[in-house]
């Protein structure tokens, strides 16, 4: 079969202001559930969901229940994916945002370990796991919004919109803790368990998320179907069981689309939930002890060069293509990586009130630029991976089982290396990162000019179509 199927429908037939807007909203606000979680996860939960101890592990059981997000994607890849290939896409991304948003209000009403004791972390691990399930079917789905009705040529353009819901929901979530710790007073390195921030006011960006989720489900209502899945429809392309079909014939795309994102995914976890930890910890255990607030402030410039290098992410991978330019972005990475200890060791950084802010902000500047290159460009590469009929899971799939690799495993590792080895070794491990990401971009193909509406290349793609589809 010809992959070479002519492009009918007109993509400009629906509004693309009103897809740029579908696909990055509910991105943005699926992330701003994620993130309040993560930024939650180093400054709130280890205090009030987990039993103190003597040894400092609060915070490493906080991390986990941080990476279960992480086991649950990939499950919300399949589920999603499963409808979205079936049903289409709109149908599927708004049940993913309703699942993502529900979880977190949830989180905001939940009582802590003093109040009900172990069923505490028990439900706070369960909502987690649900938030991982949305944010599992989110992406992909944001992604082949985009994609799928880009115009030619600049399909990695179109399909940065939906990335940019990453830094955009990092800026609200970080941003309300900063408003909020500063109304409340509140001093994470004197913390009280009875201050008014860790009674009642951490809550409130969980439970003012449903009023973000409204907004998101008014807009996707809004939405078409996207063309190419329209067309796939229209010539009985539809599988039965799109899962199945995807490991049966796209395993090598599968392998290839997890680790070419898993170095996207140490770095930003990195630059955000451990390093967080990391820069606000106590002097006395091996952290910086840097104010709470003065480090958010730092983070929140430094987004900023998240959010401004996607866009140009997306025009060199256009113009270059994808597999080129992302070469020479992960190479970067992979030295990157090895400045860790020339940025962060106490030595050179200082700690307390002593410790260099320019230096962390410029650590953290170049650590976010690197990010937004390395991420914009991915809601193309892979979706252009696999064929029409099973893009959804496909995408969705590689995209989540990395995040398991680069994302659940990379603050809980960080955490380990910084205390019992330096700092440094967690520089060497996104370095790691970067070196499989590398070979996997080394030995993929460029897909820039290829088109999305087709299936394979062979014969293959007949297996399990419904021939009554209309």
């Amino acid at each position: 079969m010809s992959s070479a199927i002519t492009e009918s429908a007109d993509p400009r037939a629906v509004p693309r202001s009103r897809v740029i807007v579908a696909s990055m909203v509910g991105t943005t606000i699926e992330f701003f559930d994620f993130y309040i979680y993560a930024t939650a996860a180093v400054s709130v939960f280890p205090l009030l969901f987990f039993p103190k101890s003597a040894t400092g592990t609060e915070l490493l059981a906080s991390m986990a229940t941080f990476a279960v997000a992480f086991i649950a994607r990939p499950v919300g890849s399949m589920l999603f994916g499963h409808f979205g290939d079936r049903l289409g896409r709109k149908a599927t991304l708004i049940g993913s945002l309703l699942t993502m948003g529900i979880a977190t209000f949830f989180i905001g009403l939940l009582p802590t370990v003093m109040q009900i004791g172990l069923w505490a972390p028990l439900m706070l691990t369960i909502l987690r796991f649900c938030q991982g399930l949305g944010l599992g079917g989110e992406w992909s789905g944001a992604a082949l919004l985009a994609t799928e009705y880009a115009e030619k040529g600049k399909r990695a353009w179109a399909a940065m919109w939906p990335q940019l819901g990453a830094p955009f929901g990092f800026i609200l979530a970080n941003g309300s803790f900063l408003l909020l710790t500063s109304g409340f007073d509140y001093n994470s390195s004197v913390a009280s368990l009875d201050h008014d921030f860790l009674v009642w006011g951490w809550r409130i960006p969980f439970l003012a998320s449903i009023a973000m989720v409204a907004v998101g489900l008014y807009v996707r209502f809004k939405l078409e179907e996207t063309p190419v899945f329209a067309r796939a429809v229209a010539r009985g392309e539809k599988l039965k069981v799109p899962l199945a079909e995807v490991f049966r014939n796209n395993l090598k795309e599968l392998v290839l689309g997890t680790f070419i994102m898993v170095a996207t995914y140490g770095v930003f976890y990195l630059m955000t939930t451990w390093i967080l930890s990391y820069a606000i910890g106590k002097t006395e255990l091996g952290f910086l002890g840097i104010s709470y607030r003065d480090f958010l402030v730092l983070q929140l410039v430094a987004v900023l060069f998240f959010a401004g290098t996607i866009p140009v992410a997306g025009r060199l991978a256009d113009k270059y293509g994808r597999r080129s330019f992302l070469l020479v972005i992960t190479a970067a990475i992979i030295v990157f990586g090895f400045s860790f200890s020339l940025f962060l060791s106490p030595e050179n950084m200082g700690t307390g009130e002593h410790a260099n802010l320019g230096l962390m902000l410029l650590f953290l500047c170049v650590g976010m630029t690197l990010m937004g290159l390395t991420f914009g460009p991915m809601s193309a590469i892979l979706p252009e991976l696999f064929p029409t009929n099973v893009r959804y899971s496909g995408s969705g799939i590689a995209y989540n089982v990395s995040s398991i690799l680069g994302a659940a495993l990379t603050p809980f590792a960080a955490v380990w290396l910084a205390k019992d080895f330096g700092v440094g070794y967690v520089g060497f491990y996104l370095s790691f990162l970067g070196l499989l990401t590398f070979v996997a971009l080394w030995l993929s193909h460029e897909t820039r000019d290829l088109s999305l509406d087709s299936l394979a290349e062979d014969e293959r793609v007949t297996f399990g179509v419904e021939t009554s589809s209309p």
